[in-house]
C-alpha cells in the first residue's frame, strides 16, 4: 500500500509543477517500497538519490517561474526549498556514512507531510499567482 495517495487536493492547477509534484509523491512511495522490502542498499540508495536529484530539479523549475514573474513571496518559499534540501541531502550523507542506516518511518512521515504540507500550503498560495500571469 502506498504511503502517500495522489488526489486532487495535492494539485496546483500548472501542468508541469501538478507532473513534477505526481513524479515526487511516487518517489516517496519507491523509497518507501524500498524501506520495507528490506532491498539491498544499492537499490535504496538509487531511489534515494533519484529523490534527492528530483528535487532539487523541480525546485529550480519552481525558483525560475518565480523569477520569470516576480512572485511576491518568493523568499519565503524558497528559504523553505533550501532548508528541504539540506535535510535531504543530510540523510544522504547518513545513509553514505553508514552501513546500517535505514530510513525510519520518522523520516518517511517527515517527507510525506513536507510534501503535502508544502504542496497544499505555499505551493497552492502561488499557483493563483501563476495562473493569472498567463503560465500553464
Amino acid at each position: 500500500m502506498a504511503l502517500l495517495e495522489w488526489n486532487e487536493s495535492l494539485s496546483v492547477q500548472i501542468p508541469s509543477i501538478y507532473a513534477q509534484h505526481k513524479v515526487l509523491v511516487q518517489m516517496i512511495n519507491d523509497l518507501q517500497a524500498a524501506m520495507e522490502n528490506g532491498v539491498a542498499r544499492e537499490v535504496l540508495g538509487k531511489v534515494f538519490e533519484s529523490l534527492k536529484n528530483y528535487t532539487v530539479m523541480h525546485f529550480a523549475h519552481e525558483k525560475k517561474l518565480f523569477e520569470q514573474h516576480v512572485y511576491p513571496d518568493s523568499e519565503t518559499h524558497l528559504q523553505e526549498h533550501d532548508k528541504l534540501v539540506e535535510q535531504v541531502l543530510d540523510l544522504e550523507h547518513q545513509f553514505k556514512s553508514s552501513a546500517n542506516f535505514l530510513i525510519g518511518i520518522d523520516v518517511m512521515k517527515f517527507l510525506t507531510n513536507w510534501l503535502t504540507e508544502h504542496i497544499k500550503g505555499r505551493d497552492q498560495a502561488y499557483s493563483s499567482f501563476l495562473l493569472a500571469k498567463g503560465v500553464v
